[in-house]
């Protein structure tokens, strides 16, 4: 899974990418309707979908002569859960932290009080 989150951050990475995967997050959209909204060109967003696509974040259905491009919720999914493991682990070890410096606090100020009697 850690090589799906890499790959998942990395194609969230450019910005104009980030803004195609907002705007899908929003609502399925035509290559057509993504390049009026953004300041890019009808060839880079199909690029840009294509990258988003072959990552697993993006997928596309038939509408008449026109594809549009939604969100995958699978890829998505998978992404999410990535995050959900680091964001666990952060936590995780900055409880640890807290803990361990309410410790060392607690036990340095036992012993520089003057008035604490052992």
């Amino acid at each position: 899974m850690s090589a799906y989150g890499d790959a998942g951050l990395g194609l969230l990475g450019d910005p104009m990418r980030r803004a195609i995967f907002e705007t899908l997050a929003r609502r399925p959209s035509s290559v057509g309707d993504l390049a009026e909204r953004l300041p890019i060109s009808r060839p880079a967003v199909s690029q840009h979908l294509k990258a988003l696509k072959d990552g697993g974040l993006v997928v596309s259905h038939a509408e008449g002569t026109r594809r549009i491009y939604r969100l995958d919720p699978q890829g998505v999914a998978a992404l999410r859960s990535w995050l959900d493991g680091v964001w666990e682990h952060a936590l995780a070890d900055f409880h640890k932290f807290a803990e361990q410096a309410a410790a060392d606090e607690t036990a340095g100020t036992d012993h520089a009080d003057p008035s604490c009697k052992e």
